[in-house]
């Protein structure tokens, strides 16, 4: 039978796994949050960061006087561990809780306890040697401590993201490099416009999606001001002086990345705004990537009787009853988790919104939210890149032929016959199904080499030559 401890907290005893390095606090969660079945460990970047805010502290308390510097040394190996990847199945706690985020602060304080305490050569639950409250957590709240660690998961999760983004829009640059020399009609409102090539158009794709590098980047760079050292509501109770600015140095130092003390920890505290920000940017990435997937199965709708002008890898059996089918499934995967980072979007503008006085205890739901769309966004974008773009090829034949046979070439004969003889050449066109080419040529309206010059597909590409 499974061996257990007795461990107390408020509420009174309760049973915790004896191996187990959380406490009570954890165990009252698991059994309270039964609701996501998303757990604090399904994101190492969160357990990483948590552990490195509480590394930072205790090195803080350390310098200040505050903590014993042997307990303080034990915390801190305790937390490098988790650093290294360790202990991470230690945090069970749902990620959808109330409590604003303190059964998250208290899982971690617990694990970080324990530990310490078997560095230090005593048992789990020994806490009058390491305790998770006055040790661990000294010096702060969950109010301090909870949003720090989830902005810098953010900030990490965000470089991650970034890369991914930027290898895909290589793939597409490539493609564009591939297809520079496929001529195709370009649409607009679904109907045809004027020539273009396929280079242009997957090259359009990357320029457009580049923008959001530094869209997101900017954004990122909101959630590195943080409010540790304002413990419960920003006015410092229970840290000794100078911990705020202390730990914020400890913190950059210990994680490599350059984070800064808010100028008002009061007015930190409850501020949700660099969240709204930085979710909006993930939103409008996922709406450029949802477009341009929509554009990726349009082209490849068919393979006969539709546009047909680009081949995406086949994936999977499209059909349980249409033999041949084949469907653009990565398209419409990366499709839907971009509704998925939309509405999360919309969780947490409400979320931030529902923050009242000088807390908001919404607070897991946003982390929740933006966590989420990153790591589906990355999972997305990944798949997308190398289990679609990377394979497409262009059926040029197809996209020369639609060239030639629209309409929407008499386009280009405007700066020659004017708008007016244009529109009535393409009205005769739509009505008796003959080629533009002919109808210019039968009534006369150009000659047969300026006309061939006008409408050569090359020549419709860029500036007309007209005037230049």
């Amino acid at each position: 039978m499974e061996q257990y401890r007795i461990e107390s907290d408020l509420l009174g005893e309760m049973k915790v796994p004896a191996e187990a390095y959380y406490g009570v606090q954890t165990q009252r969660a698991i059994e309270n949050y039964r609701i996501s079945n998303t757990k604090m460990r399904d994101y190492p970047e969160y357990v990483i960061a948590m552990a490195y805010v509480k590394m930072a502290a205790a090195e803080a308390n350390a310098e200040l006087g505050a903590l014993d510097r042997k307990i303080a040394d034990a915390i801190i190996a305790a937390c490098k561990e988790i650093v290294d990847g360790k202990l991470h199945e230690n945090f069970p706690v749902d990620m959808m809780q109330g409590g604003a985020g303190t059964s998250v602060n208290m899982n971690a304080n617990e694990v970080i306890a324990n530990r310490a305490l078997e560095l230090m050569g005593h048992k789990k639950g020994e806490y009058q040697y390491c305790s998770p409250n006055d040790h661990v957590n000294c010096a702060q709240s969950t109010n301090d401590a909870y949003p720090t660690a989830f902005r810098y998961t953010f900030v990490r999760m965000n470089k991650h993201l970034v890369k991914s983004l930027t290898e895909l829009i290589e793939a597409f640059r490539a493609k564009g490099e591939e297809f520079k020399g496929i001529i195709k009609m370009g649409r607009t409102q679904l109907q045809d416009a004027v020539p273009m090539t396929s280079g242009q158009e997957f090259h359009a794709f990357a320029t457009n999606l580049e923008e959001e590098i530094a869209n997101l980047e900017r954004n990122a760079v909101l959630l590195t001001e943080i409010n540790m050292g304002g413990t419960a509501i920003g006015t410092g109770l229970n840290a000794v002086p100078g911990f705020a600015e202390l730990c914020t140095e400890k913190l950059s130092e210990f994680c490599g990345d350059k984070l800064t003390k808010s100028p008002d920890l009061v007015e930190a505290t409850p501020d949700t705004g660099a969240y709204v920000s930085y979710s909006a940017a993930l939103k409008r990435l996922a709406v450029k990537l949802s477009k341009i997937c929509n554009d990726l199965r349009l082209m490849a709708s068919g393979p006969r009787c539709g546009l047909g002008e680009i081949n995406l890898p086949p994936m999977a059996p499209g059909s349980s009853i249409m033999p041949g089918k084949v469907n653009p499934v990565i398209p419409e995967v990366t499709n839907q988790v971009c509704f998925k980072v939309i509405g999360n979007d919309t969780t947490v503008t409400i979320a931030a919104e529902a923050g009242q006085l000088q807390l908001n205890v919404m607070e897991p739901v946003i982390a929740e939210s933006i966590l989420e769309s990153v790591t589906w966004l990355r999972n997305a974008i990944d798949t997308l890149r190398t289990r679609c773009i990377e394979g497409i090829t262009v059926n040029a034949d197809r996209c020369r032929d639609m060239v030639r046979n629209s309409i929407g070439i008499v386009t280009a004969l405007n700066p020659y016959i004017g708008y007016k003889n244009s529109t009535k050449v393409a009205k005769e066109a739509l009505a008796t199904g003959r080629a533009v080419y002919d109808i210019v040529l039968e009534q006369g309206l150009m000659s047969k080499e300026k006309l061939d010059e006008a409408l050569d597909p090359e020549a419709m590409l860029s500036a007309h030559k007209l005037f230049k």
